[in-house]
């Protein structure tokens, strides 16, 4: 059987690697970056929108490692839970543990040392910040079991995945406040939008195992709901900015997310899982687009 896999053959960072270490690159993957950018845009936004000139290189190094460390342990974890969902689906069918390639004392085993890792980061901010990451513990740790209680897992996904614009923010000033509290609303929209079109391409499979999703729940309204979510999306990161006292380039830079978003919703095809996951993964240029907005909205001001 042929599987619809959604692990990459080869990739630059397992050609690096010894044989052993390619199932655990897998595991974390770190061979599908994308994942690692969604979470850290979030992250990168909050540190921009509170600088009150240049973002740190020191923290948005920080935030880059541990996005990819964190990202690496969620999915390590979502993938020790949803082993048996896995098997059952031919995108997930070859994943490290229903393959085989990594048990799960070994997945386990490796889950801690990543969040070990993790937390020796985390340490390296300021009070608040430890804080809020040690809380956002038990938003990674829940997100996977939503898919069995919820038609919108999605939300979840959105609380645990934009987290980070708080932690940012707090990184910089050692505390929050209503722009990064709009930028975190902003961002969970945003993730409505962007992980309902990467569902869709589960769709057919989830109905036949009983798990939920927005892309099921949406069906033939997933367009009109992107349109939503993206409209939302845009105007609270509009307000975040706003709120921070940034300058008019910063609503420059999200104008343009805000045309890359509609060209998403407009161009979507939800029943071609290929063009599902490009639509998919060009959410990382909307990142780029309101990251290099909230700094030249600082700089440029």
């Amino acid at each position: 059987m042929i599987l619809a896999s959604d692990i990459p053959r080869e990739s630059p960072v397992t050609r690096l690697l010894p044989r052993g270490a390619i199932p655990y690159a897998r595991l974390m993957r770190a061979d599908r970056p994308i994942g690692t950018w969604l979470l850290l845009f979030p992250c990168w936004w909050g540190i921009a929108l509170a600088s009150p000139r240049w973002p740190s290189l020191w923290l948005l190094a920080v935030f880059a490692v541990g996005a990819f460390v964190m990202r690496g342990a969620g999915c390590t974890y979502n993938d020790i839970v949803d082993r048996d969902f896995d098997g059952r689906v031919a995108r997930t069918a070859d994943r490290p543990i229903p393959s085989g390639a990594v048990s799960v004392k070994q997945a386990v085993a490796f889950l801690l040392v990543q969040l070990l890792l993790g937390f020796v980061i985390l340490l390296s901010l300021n009070r608040t910040s430890v804080l809020l990451g040690v809380a956002s513990l038990v938003l990674v740790f829940t997100y996977p079991l939503m898919k069995r209680v919820t038609w919108w897992p999605q939300f979840f996904l959105g609380l645990a995945f934009n987290w980070g614009a708080l932690m940012g923010w707090s990184a910089v000033t050692d505390g929050l406040g209503w722009a990064p509290l709009l930028l975190y609303a902003g961002g969970i929209a945003w993730t409505l939008g962007y992980d309902t079109i990467y569902a869709h391409q589960d769709k057919e499979d989830d109905a036949l195992i009983g798990v939920k999703s927005s892309a099921r729940r949406l069906g033939a309204r997933t367009r009109p709901a992107l349109w939503l979510f993206y409209a939302a999306a845009v105007a609270l990161f509009a307000a975040s900015a706003w709120a921070a006292g940034l300058g008019w380039p910063a609503q420059l830079g999200i104008a343009g997310a805000a045309a890359q978003l509609a060209w998403q919703a407009a161009r979507v095809d939800p029943d071609s899982p290929a063009d599902c996951l490009a639509k998919f993964k060009s959410n990382r240029v909307t990142g780029w687009l309101v990251l290099a907005g909230l700094v030249a909205g600082r700089v440029l001001a």
